[in-house]
């Protein structure tokens, strides 16, 4: 069996108020001459298809010309699109039926009674048990684990590579470039250990941690294809797809890392560590003309930014291509305790956690770990019910 993993292709994210479509369509453009050359069995598309549960028609309708250019590029070719946390599950359901017609599979959500609803075999091929994303509290016990073992039943003695799809937080992973996560929960999914998926499969195509990686004790089995557009300015990594190749149940699958380029690449000024504020803009002023890139200032401060300092850094970017987005202000430590001001900067990176965190800090309350976790249950509760609207 042979396909190509990708996900976390976030369409519809404005950055700093710029359009992405460009990148998107030269994405997709790269990702189609893959499966030409390639004629891959399966396109597996493992959740976060938008950046927003409401996308616009638009960037919906984007996205339907996607699949069908792809459908064309190989039509032999199974498609498997699963929601992830970032997407609407009612919106990859409504043409479902439909879209089977062509090959094509986008799964919402996961069937609770009847683990192999979500299982689809690819006829002398493999077997794919395609898991979109499913609020932690809403995943029965062991649903993983079922999954997998209902698959092997299905595949019996056919032999046939087993292949799960699933959208969410893998103990033990790299989250370089999710800001603001820990061990135990990486982009706002709350982690869980590769026991959870029991035995049997050959490979498990995760989505939602951007930075392409083999998952630590997976055995060669367990991997993140990485987003191939950077998402973030932190995204200080090669952005791919990969190209797998399994001959048969039990064999160690193959990858090969097919990097996907941007015309517009995600620069950070000075790329490590932080200038003074004058310091930051002659490197915007001695930046390269004819680059298109993105651009982030990494400033440090001792007091507070100069007055018009957007207003500077855009003019030393006039009659270039590149865009400025934003100062990323970062204050020099101190020693003492007293309250300390936020950056709008470090207020849009921070998480609704640590808001609270420095809110009590300040006020000097503690915020235990009961408080924590009530906390975290509320900022769940409401993001699954935006997802679910």
């Amino acid at each position: 069996m042979k396909f190509l993993h990708t996900s976390d292709w976030h369409l519809g994210q404005q950055l700093y108020g710029y359009d992405r479509t460009e990148e998107h369509d030269a994405m997709l453009r790269q990702i189609i001459e893959i499966v030409k050359e390639n004629e891959p069995d399966a396109l597996l598309i493992s959740g976060d298809i938008y950046h927003s549960t409401t996308p616009s028609k638009e960037v919906q309708q984007w996205f339907v010309n996607a699949l069908m250019q792809l459908h064309n590029a190989y039509a032999e070719m199974k498609i498997f699109v699963t929601a992830g946390n970032h997407d609407s599950q009612k919106l990859h359901e409504i043409f479902k039926s439909p879209w089977e017609t062509l090959n094509i599979h986008e799964i919402g959500y996961i069937d609770k009674e009847d683990p192999e609803k979500n299982i689809i075999e690819l006829p002398g091929k493999g077997i794919v048990a395609a898991l979109p994303y499913c609020y932690e509290r809403n995943l029965p016990d062991d649903y993983y684990r079922k999954v997998v073992e209902a698959t092997n039943q299905i595949n019996n003695s056919q032999g046939l590579p087993v292949v799960v799809m699933a959208h969410t937080s893998v103990r033990g992973s790299q989250f370089e470039g999710h800001d603001n996560s820990s061990i135990d929960n990486i982009g706002g999914i709350e982690c869980v250990g590769l026991e959870e998926f029991g035995e049997g499969y050959d490979y498990v195509a995760l989505g939602h941690i951007h930075k392409p990686q083999w998952v630590h004790g997976g055995d060669g089995r367990v991997r993140y294809c990485g987003s191939p557009v950077a998402v973030s300015f932190d995204e200080k990594f090669s952005h791919s797809v990969s190209l797998v190749e399994i001959g048969k149940h039990g064999e160690k699958p193959s990858v090969k890392v097919i990097e996907i380029e941007n015309p517009h690449p995600l620069v950070s000024l000075p790329a490590d560590g932080t200038k003074s504020f004058d310091e930051a803009i002659q490197l915007l002023k001695d930046f390269p003309s004819d680059n298109p890139a993105y651009i982030r200032l990494n400033v440090e401060l001792t007091d507070a930014l100069p007055a018009l300092a957007n207003e500077t850094a855009s003019k030393a970017a006039e009659g270039k291509q590149c865009r400025f987005c934003l100062i990323n202000a970062v204050r020099q430590q101190t020693s003492d305790n007293t309250a300390k001001s936020m950056t709008i900067a470090e207020f849009q990176k921070a998480t609704p956690i640590e808001i609270a965190k420095r809110y009590a800090d300040d006020s000097g309350k503690v915020f235990d770990d009961e408080l924590q976790s009530l906390f975290n249950e509320a900022v769940q509760a409401l993001n699954e019910e935006k997802r679910n609207n």
